[in-house]
């Protein structure tokens, strides 16, 4: 019998900042949150994971980054030569979740694109919104790292939202904490309004 409920995320990362989430805003919990060790990985486990008789319920949370027309549709189409229908052209905004075809042993499925099912962008666009609005001190953080002298700056423009974010919690009284600890720690604030739409999506997804 399918009971399982299981989260299927990129990478550790991710792992930690859904269970600080989950643990700071009284979420159920979920069997398993699996990191997949990339996106690429995780869409060529996903065909496999669809199968498993034992998942009633299959969560997705995958970053958009540089386009998120391609990625979206990537899952689109895994999903519909597995068999679901009625997929929308792109994600919902808060959230997407599809119920399984009648007749089917196929679980229902919900799709998280980050940071916000509307734009491009990765886990650490989406942990932007967990600082505070108006912050001075963010505001030194960005303006710092956009103008780290020329020939100095070591990561690509992809990668700036990640310099942000670990420059923020190393500016932090503890400084240096892991992304899911500095949840709980509070130096990002899970009870913004991007939050309040990620939660209810798990919630709506996994435990109703």
């Amino acid at each position: 019998m399918a009971t399982k409920r299981i989260l299927l995320v990129e990478g550790n990362d991710d792992e930690h900042v859904i269970k600080h989430i989950c643990g700071t805003r009284n979420v159920q919990r979920l069997d398993e949150i699996k990191p997949q060790g990339s996106v690429e990985q995780l869409l060529e486990n996903l065909p496999v994971r669809l199968k498993e008789s034992d998942v009633e319920v299959l969560g997705i949370i995958v970053d958009a980054d540089t386009d998120l027309a391609a990625r979206w549709q990537s899952l689109h189409d895994q999903l519909a030569k597995a068999g679901y229908l009625n997929i929308p052209a792109q994600p919902l905004l808060d959230g997407t979740i599809l119920v399984p075809p009648v007749g089917t042993l196929l679980p229902r499925v919900g799709i998280w694109i980050m940071p916000d099912n509307q734009t491009k962008g990765i886990l650490e666009d989406f942990l932007q919104f967990l600082i505070p609005e108006g912050s001075r001190l963010f505001k030194h953080v960005q303006s710092s790292v956009a103008n780290i002298p020329k020939g100095e700056q070591r990561f690509n423009q992809f990668a700036e939202p990640k310099a942000i974010i670990h420059t923020w919690l190393a500016w932090q009284k503890e400084p240096g904490k892991p992304l899911g600890i500095a949840i709980t720690a509070r130096y990002l604030d899970p009870d913004v309004k991007q939050v309040d739409v990620l939660v209810s999506w798990l919630n709506r997804l996994f435990f109703q």
